[in-house]
């Protein structure tokens, strides 16, 4: 164990004596677990309604997933990174986030490791094997720890499982699902995805591979993604009680444009390959294998004159206007994917005979469009590498052990037309950096090139970041979070119109107003169709 990955735990079991004295007397909140047969049953949205019903109710309510795989991230107020979707939780619940509610965050480096992320910190890279062996045996002091405090400072605390609890190899080491309720005393919702077929035979097959005392904790069924006539379903859930004696607590309704931000990047398999027909802009993001936060983009799907796709190889890049190398958690082997579909020659070609094509990086995106890449730590794989960058703007990549996680604002350099080295001061900007690489000009080049945003600092002073071409066609940035920024975001799409002999839009879209909408709209539905009298009794009970 290295001295910073000791610290980390330290950090993060470390507490004030008294203080924990003094917490051991508090009253415990309530706590409610939703669990699922499967992975992208809909366990993340589920909770995030539930928190959202429970808070309109007048109940302070917390999420809690003790341990979270997951390339989409999120940064903390305080600065530290957690699962995405506890973060979109956390708003749900109208509280900031905070690190107790995902301890233990998983990203995954490559096919059998993964980066251990700690309370918000970068603990070790881990082999499957070796995060079983080596650090699973000691978490639960850890996970608890957490919960105990969320339970200390909230009414309910809605606890998210993950996978299946049923996975045979890995129960004995489990702290998110079974033993999880069993340390908090939890009653369980099971959670089952009827759009993928077999949900009665994942329902009962599931409680027969529980134990006993596992099969006890499960109070109610909750069957997702419904379509067509409940009246038909109606003697499958008869027997299903009858079956098991677990009631069914409700079943629901496919519900089309969600607009909640998704935790698994999964759902990008409902999104679009080709262009949308009759959208004036086509909008190309590069679905690389370790992709990680593709939610930067969801809301670029909202605008009325954009399609927004997603490609994995060059016979379906067809002529975007814009292309997005987005996100990695490993960038230089993301950026061999990319070369080896031939995207990069694809992507040359079009830049060099569509005069109005964009191209942009978002942080593993933005070190793919410099010159270098250099891992000589290892820090992203298990090895250390070198690479060549595509070359399109003068910056060169340095990973280096520890992380950058922030929340910044600041002041976009761009105006109406092009990215022109002046501030607007009436572009405020905010967004959020999760990155381990250093990027800095290098060598002499004969591309000018200009800052993207000048961010402010804590102590008042400023920093540029971001790079970009004097014309705006390329750019590059570690902010994510970009595209929520409603006027940077319709003045941006507005030049690309432009270059294309478009009148500019004025949009209405908002995109915090409509992930409050979108919370609303999704608690209004779940509150429809669950039986929440049976569930609040279940937390009281």
């Amino acid at each position: 164990m290295t001295a910073e990955s000791a610290e980390v735990i330290a950090d993060a079991e470390a507490g004030d004596e008294l203080r924990a004295e003094n917490e051991k007397a508090s009253p415990q909140g309530a706590v409610l677990m939703v669990q699922g047969t499967a992975s992208d049953v809909g366990k993340s949205v589920i909770v995030t309604a539930l928190c959202r019903i429970f808070t309109r109710d007048g109940h302070s309510t917390a999420p809690f997933k003790s341990q979270n795989m997951a390339l989409n991230s999120y940064v903390t107020p305080d600065g530290k990174e957690i699962g995405r979707a506890q973060g979109i939780q956390a708003d749900a619940c109208g509280i900031p986030a905070t690190t107790d509610m995902n301890p233990i965050l998983l990203k995954p480096t490559g096919e059998m490791h993964s980066q251990v992320v700690v309370h918000g910190k970068p603990y070790r890279d881990l082999s499957a094997a070796g995060y079983r062996e080596d650090f699973l045996p000691h978490a639960k002091p850890l996970v608890m720890e957490a919960l105990g405090r969320l339970r200390r400072q909230f009414d309910i605390v809605v606890m998210e499982g993950a996978g299946s609890p049923a996975e045979i190899n890995l129960k004995h080491r489990d702290i998110v699902n079974m033993n999880l309720a069993g340390w908090a005393d939890a009653p369980v919702i099971l959670v089952g995805d009827i759009d993928r077929g077999g949900v009665f035979a994942f329902l009962v097959g599931t409680l027969e591979l529980l134990e006993p005392e596992e099969r006890a904790r499960v109070k109610g069924f909750v069957i997702n993604k419904f379509r067509g006539d409940l009246s038909l379903l109606q003697p499958g859930l008869e027997w299903l009680e009858q079956r098991t004696g677990i009631p069914v607590l409700g079943v629901l309704p496919f519900m089309p444009d969600l607009d909640v931000e998704a935790e698994d990047s999964v759902v990008l398999d409902s999104y679009p390959t080709r262009p949308i027909p009759g959208k004036d802009l086509d909008i190309a993001v590069i679905r690389h294998p370790r992709l990680s936060n593709f939610t930067d983009f969801d809301i670029l799907a909202a605008e009325p004159d954009v399609s927004l796709r997603y490609v994995q190889k060059l016979s379906q890049l067809g002529e975007p206007d814009v292309v997005i190398l987005p996100g990695s958690k490993d960038t230089i082997g993301d950026l061999e994917y990319l070369r080896e579909q031939g995207l990069d020659e694809g992507i040359a070609e079009m830049m060099a005979t569509r005069p109005h094509t964009r191209l942009v990086g978002i942080c593993g995106g933005y070190q793919m469009l410099g010159a270098e890449l250099h891992d000589p730590a290892a820090v992203e794989s298990s090895v250390p590498r070198h690479a060549e960058g595509l070359g399109w703007l003068p910056v060169a990549t340095t990973f280096i052990p520890g992380k950058t996680t922030v929340r910044v604002t600041g002041t976009a350099f761009m105006n109406d037309e092009d990215f022109a080295g002046r501030p607007t001061g009436d572009i405020s900007i905010s967004g959020y950096e999760i990155h381990s690489g250093r990027t800095v000009t290098c060598g002499v080049h004969e591309k000018e090139t200009v800052p993207v945003f000048r961010i402010r600092e804590e102590d008042g002073t400023g920093r540029n970041e971001g790079c970009a071409t004097p014309d705006g066609r390329v750019f590059g940035t570690y902010l994510h979070g970009l595209f929520q920024n409603d006027l940077w975001r319709r003045t941006w799409l507005n030049s690309v119109r432009k270059d294309k002999r478009l009148s500019p839009l004025t949009s209405e879209i908002s995109a915090e107003s409509r992930k409050v909408a979108a919370f609303d709209r999704l608690a209004d539905h779940v509150s429809r169709h669950l039986d929440m009298e049976r569930i609040y009794e279940l937390i009281r009970n």
